[in-house]
């Protein structure tokens, strides 16, 4: 390649930090030109001390000749690993998340495809042409004995001896020995060995007499093809040692084929799509969303469904619609817990073109069914928020079930919404998406009730069943009958009624754990985590007490840490002490408790949750992963425990998730043939939010709520982005905070910025301090727009100049809760 001709590529940079982040340049060696392309990984050096460092080309351009540019050092990936759209995601999530380009590269490909760089040294052939000292002499010696690669590398290994670095470093620079990086993924391809007749032998170029037994294998291979090794001994009863001598008279041969892990599911094939009957509302959905999938241009739609009323089956003919199009689909779920009933339903009509992502699949799961995904071997990918971003390269329906719920929201960076994502893929290739929830977020409803999403209702239940009767029960009256338990009278007879009849209840308490709360009884001070500033949670099973933030666990104290009395008060209960107290209710009753203490294993939800569809269980309670999506005709009983507390959570969004949160779980019940009957347990029956969530009256909380957020002004009439300050030492993130915000002061002055915001704070977060780091905010209330984002990106990368910063992270969210 002559000179002139040479290209460069931009690159992102692994371990970077966002206050320095972009795209680095380095040229293309000529012997790496086929090589490297846009979706490609490579190994490159970086900063002063050339450390070796993973990259990921994101375009080639011609270099800029104002700079010399370093080479890139080797190509990890002999194939690009993202197609074209999956790039530009990548330069999106950095604009709207603020995240490193790097990072968004890391969120899109699954974690199992991440590489390891591992230094090593090779001995060079050639005699060395400069003097060596006795030292270099001495160590060339050595690691010309050296029986392999490991002893070679044991020798030259710097961290016992230090010292030996600088002999290193002057037999490198003599030429006798030279670095070698080699990338490694995280895991591997899992491949078997298997058999099969030899090209030589198909020619008949190979000259051996076969024995009665090697001329079983030979006919045995002749038939199937391919087998493997321990298949093709067990049905043509030879031992390995036959094997072994066709293999080294060329009669066979061995080879290595791939072997996808998949995850386990439901069977395949077992219903047809003609049998999913529609209702007259159910048609209408499906009508409009199917002409829209016909037209390939992009649109919004919010079906917005009472629970029970049958969206999933909606879901179905929709996504059967788009298949027949020759087009894909892309089915998105908001907890894990319902991935196995879900998975189910459609692997039944669809078979194994049906994929899936989620968290609890292993790294190798994960990453063949991207590969599966990536071959077109699946056109319907099923999964939670990191589905969003399959390589799927013809969508043409998005669903995002529970369209509402937090949990498409990613907390780490990049800090993005699914929906958002969803919508820029749907742009992209002419798709819909459909948003769908019977207690959709507040700011989709907005956009419906504006015209910028198409709404679409389904008022009533599937085939003329009722929602369920609900009864709010006053906690204050229970008390003052004397009944001091969890669990009003009401409560009691109708899981005791539901028992007789053979049906089932749920119960739902969004606690984990035995006391929520130890305290002293002489100075009242919390028992809390030493690394948070938190409460710590007992925990029967294993008599401790746990921070469900860091993962501290202690053994249980008897002694005040502050004050040293010893007279401690246990007060709250979450699911542990309820399923104990249920037991004494019922002590014939069979019992599941499902919450994150329970389903540890890989496949418990799906398990746990067939057990009880199979009627081994009466009584399921848990935390909200029990309240939403699950579909159990027999249950006929809900019960709600102790939701007060989630009204008053510090968070605007407080009052909206515990209306849907109860609203969701009221509608588990019911759902078959028999009436359904849920009981809320309260303190404060008289809240006007759990009086709608009762009536599950969405349009009237809807009313009520948006009033509130325009008087306020929070979202959806603006937008809020979070400025996030954390550190080991709280004067350093307060200290980071106040510079901050003089930064946005001057820059607004000096360059006149006319953007409209109101800024507040900083403030210490709810909870000042988790694993062990202080931390503090700043609200910003705007319109997030092109010209915020600059601004905000500008101050996040000047910030690296200050010295307040220096042991403080920062982070920029534009979707930010005022929750944690």
């Amino acid at each position: 390649m002559a000179a002139q001709d040479a290209l460069s590529a931009a690159i992102a940079v692994s371990g970077t930090s966002y206050c320095f982040d972009t795209t680095f340049h380095y040229l293309i060696p000529p012997s790496l030109a086929d090589a490297v392309k846009p979706g490609v990984r490579v190994i490159i050096p970086f900063g002063r001390g050339n450390r070796k460092r993973v990259g990921f080309v994101l375009r080639i351009e011609p270099p800029d000749g104002q700079f010399r540019l370093k080479p890139i050092l080797a190509v990890a990936d002999d194939e690009p690993v993202m197609n074209e759209e999956l790039l530009s995601l990548v330069s999106c999530l950095h604009e709207t998340t603020f995240c490193t380009y790097y990072d968004g590269v890391k969120t899109i490909l699954p974690s199992g495809m991440n590489l390891r760089i591992h230094e090593t040294y090779r001995l060079c052939d050639a005699d060395p042409q400069l003097p060596l000292s006795d030292e270099e002499e001495n160590l060339l010696g050595f690691i010309r004995l050296a029986k392999s690669q490991r002893e070679l590398d044991a020798m030259l290994d710097t961290r016992l001896n230090p010292e030996k670095a600088d002999v290193i470093a002057a037999l490198l620079a003599k030429g006798c020995i030279e670095e070698v990086q080699e990338s490694h993924r995280m895991v591997g391809d899992k491949t078997l060995q298997m058999l099969r007749l030899s090209d030589a032998y198909l020619m008949d170029e190979v000259r051996h007499q076969p024995s009665r037994k090697q001329s079983q294998v030979i006919a045995f291979l002749e038939e199937v093809g391919t087998s493997s090794q321990r298949e093709t001994c067990y049905l043509c009863g030879v031992t390995p040692a036959v094997i072994k001598t066709l293999i080294k008279h060329r009669v066979i041969e061995l080879f290595e084929q791939e072997q996808l892990r998949t995850p386990a599911g439901g069977e395949f094939y077992t219903r047809s799509v003609d049998d999913v009957v529609l209702s007259e509302q159910q048609q209408a959905v499906y009508s409009a969303v199917a002409d829209q999938v016909d037209l390939g241009e992009p649109k919004v739609f919010l079906l917005h469904g009472v629970t029970g009323s049958g969206k999933t089956s909606v879901f179905e003919k929709l996504i059967a619609h788009t298949l027949e199009t020759g087009r894909q689909a892309l089915l998105l779920i908001p907890e894990i817990s319902l991935t196995p009933q879900m998975v189910s339903r459609f692997q039944s009509l669809f078979g194994e073109t049906v994929a899936v992502i989620h968290s609890s699949l292993s790294l190798g799961q994960r990453m063949d069914e991207y590969k599966r995904i990536e071959r077109g071997e699946a056109n319907i990918v099923i999964g939670t928020r990191s589905a969003v971003f399959a390589p799927l390269t013809n969508i043409g329906l998005i669903i995002m079930d529970e369209e509402g719920e937090r949990s498409y929201k990613s907390d780490s960076a990049p800090r993005y919404h699914a929906a958002d994502v969803a919508k820029q893929r749907c742009k992209t290739h002419g798709a819909v998406l459909l948003l769908a929830s019977a207690t959709p977020s507040l700011e989709s409803y907005y956009y419906a009730r504006r015209g910028v999403y198409t709404l679409l209702e389904m008022p009533e239940r599937y085939g003329n069943a009722v929602l369920p009767a609900v009864e709010l029960v006053d906690m204050n009256e229970e008390r003052a009958w004397g009944n001091q338990t969890e669990f009003s009278r009401a409560l009691v007879d109708a899981i005791g009624d539901a028992l007789e009849a053979g049906e089932q209840s749920i119960l739902l308490l969004n606690r984990r754990g035995y006391h929520t709360i130890i305290s002293c009884a002489s100075c009242n001070a919390p028992l809390e985590c030493p690394n948070c500033s938190i409460p710590l949670t007992y925990h029967r099973p294993n008599d401790s007490l746990m921070c469900h933030y860091c993962g501290y666990v202690s053994e249980t104290v008897t002694a005040c840490p502050s004050c040293k009395s010893e007279h401690l008060k246990q007060m709250g209960f979450g699911t542990q002490k309820l399923e104990e107290q249920i037991a004494e209710y019922f002590p014939t009753a069979r019992i599941l408790r499902m919450d994150a203490d329970t389903t540890f294993s890989r496949y418990a939800y799906e398990q746990k949750f067939k057990a009880f569809g199979r009627g081994e269980y009466d009584i399921m309670l848990g935390t909200q992963m029990i309240g939403k999506g699950l579909d159990f005709p027999n249950v006929t009983v809900v019960g709600v425990l102790s939701i007060d507390k989630a009204l008053f959570a510090g968070d605007f969004r407080s009052y909206e998730r515990t209306f849907s949160l109860v609203t969701q779980v009221v509608g588990r019940g019911g759902r078959g043939n028999k009436p359904g009957r849920a009981i809320l347990q309260s303190f404060l029956p008289e809240h006007y939010i759990l009086q709608l969530a009762a009536e599950q009256d969405y349009c009237a909380f809807y009313n009520e709520e948006i009033a509130l957020r325009k008087s306020l002004m929070f979202p959806p009439v603006c937008d809020i982005c979070v400025l996030g300050f954390s550190s080991e030492l709280e004067q350093n993130v307060r200290a980071a905070a106040d510079t901050f915000l003089r930064m946005m002061r001057d820059k607004i002055r000096q360059e006149q910025i006319t953007l409209p915001m109101r800024v507040l704070g900083p403030v210490r977060c709810a909870y000042g301090r988790i694993a062990g780091k202080y931390r503090y905010r700043l609200l910003i209330k705007c319109k997030n727009t092109p010209q915020l984002r600059a601004f905000i990106s500008e101050l996040l990368h000047e910030s690296g100049k200050f010295k307040e910063f220096a042991r403080v992270q920062l982070f920029a969210d534009m979707n930010g809760d005022l929750g944690v």
